[in-house]
């Protein structure tokens, strides 16, 4: 980071190697930004400007065209403050904690329904135990109408039904469902890296200076 040398009176520069590291970190919250929903998005606190261009790049199915215009997002994030990708990092984070609370939830819900098709009465004793406010002639009558759908290979209403009536009992709402199942000359990335990169991998520094790399 810049600052002033305590010695000298002098400002510091940033390394090279430092601004590579920046650089990269900024890419790979760019491509975490473009891999969100819309929702997702809308919830952490992202630059209008900003916007634009993360559409952009999802707009971009095209593989090496799709990592020139991450590396043309990270471009404009890097015009942003230090505590502008600060707090949406930490917005990030917390997103991600909650998602994967959800996605524990979520995969309850869908032990519960697989339990009561399987076990009826059995498993249907232990949910209403663990949940006394829930309609045990609905439950009943959902778990039958789901297993003849099963039976008769019929579509699957009542079987999704089920599950709704499980994930309302169990507090999950709607919206956190719905979460669930939704210029080159300036890049900070090695050419080879753009190539080799599958998604979702996370690109690395390397000690040379990377194709594209312009950290000013």
């Amino acid at each position: 980071m810049r600052g002033r040398d305590e010695d000298t009176g002098e400002f510091r520069g940033t390394s090279r190697s430092q601004q590579r590291r920046e650089a990269l970190e900024i890419f790979d919250l760019g491509e975490k930004l473009v891999a969100l929903t819309p929702a997702q998005l809308a919830k952490l606190p992202v630059p209008e400007s900003l916007i634009p261009h993360i559409e952009e790049s999802k707009r971009i199915t095209s593989h090496i065209a799709h990592k020139r215009q991450l590396a043309f997002l990270a471009k404009h994030m890097r015009r942003e403050d230090d505590e502008t990708l600060a707090a949406i990092r930490d917005a990030l984070d917390a997103n991600s904690d909650t998602a994967r609370r959800e996605v524990a939830a979520t995969h309850r819900v869908e032990r519960w329904r697989e339990r009561l098709l399987a076990e009826n009465d059995v498993a249907l004793a232990e949910l209403l135990e663990a949940y006394p406010a829930a309609d045990r002639q609905q439950l009943r009558q959902l778990v039958r109408n789901a297993i003849h759908e099963r039976a008769k290979n019929k579509p699957p209403r009542a079987y999704r039904e089920l599950f709704q009536v499980l994930r309302e009992l169990s507090g999950q709402t709607g919206e956190d469902a719905a979460a669930e199942t939704d210029d080159a000359d300036d890049a900070d990335i090695d050419s080879d890296d753009i190539d080799n990169a599958g998604p979702g991998t996370r690109v690395t520094a390397k000690a040379t200076t990377p194709y594209f790399f312009d950290p000013e």
